[in-house]
């Protein structure tokens, strides 16, 4: 498409815009059965059984895939490489100095 086409576009799409009616302004209200919860200053929210249903199950989903993971795969935790023997090393090898300094 040429760059005149593509400017014809644009002030079609401008002028259909400017021509629309104005639009009517909805009013949203809180629904669905569920009360409207009005923020309060410096208190906890109220939360619905629900909510604390949903929070608890998610945690607890949580929790298991860690454990299970950590049971059955450790090494994604821990690594994977044998841990060094730590008694074999030397003080020089730990940055010791001797004891006569």
């Amino acid at each position: 498409m040429s760059s005149i086409g593509r400017r014809v576009g644009i002030f079609r799409a401008g002028v259909q815009f400017l021509r629309r009616r104005p639009s009517q302004v909805f009013v949203r209200k809180a629904g669905g059965g569920e009360p409207h919860i009005v923020a309060q200053y410096r208190q906890p929210p109220q939360i619905t059984k629900n909510q604390k249903f949903q929070s608890e199950l998610l945690s607890g989903a949580m929790w298991f895939w860690i454990l299970w993971h950590m049971w059955h795969d450790l090494d994604a935790v821990l690594g994977h490489f044998p841990w060094p023997d730590t008694s074999a090393w030397t003080d020089e090898e730990l940055g010791i100095p001797p004891d006569n300094e």
